[in-house]
């Protein structure tokens, strides 16, 4: 069975979201969208909520998408057991998965392009977590 990946975003992601949804499947991932499902002007921390319960419930990793990225992780990172990181480069992408186990990677539809989004998805998703000493580290949060 394929891997789900849970996805959000407010109306200043939706185009972006949708661009990722499709790159998902193109990929074979399972992908559970929980809105907005409209370029209407909705509120981020819902849907933020509602993909934050989804990742921490079903152990899935999450992916939001707002204007900047920003306003989805401080309202996803409110929930015990989210790691949501906003990464707008490859190394920062990478590297939250490896050090950080970012469960939740959050993007910005106006600050990247369809195909850097597209590598960061990619290099987020294909990153193990090394543990060890970060695992201890990750407990302490």
């Amino acid at each position: 069975m394929a891997e789900t990946i849970v996805l959000g975003s407010d109306h200043g992601g939706f185009k972006l979201k949708n661009a990722i949804k499709t790159h998902l499947i193109d990929l074979g991932y399972t992908v559970k969208d929980l809105g907005c499902f409209t370029e209407e002007s909705c509120d981020y921390p819902v849907i933020a909520k509602a993909v934050a319960n989804e990742v921490l419930s079903s152990q899935n990793k999450g992916i939001l998408v707002c204007g900047t990225g920003l306003g989805m992780s401080m309202a996803a990172n409110r929930f015990d057991g989210i790691r949501a990181a906003v990464c707008t480069d490859t190394f920062s992408a990478k590297m939250s998965r490896l050090h950080n186990d970012a469960n939740i990677l959050c993007l910005g539809e106006r600050v990247l392009g369809q195909g850097l989004a597209f590598e960061l998805v990619d290099i987020w998703l294909n990153t193990q977590f090394l543990a060890g000493r970060h695992k201890v580290r990750i407990d302490m949060i």
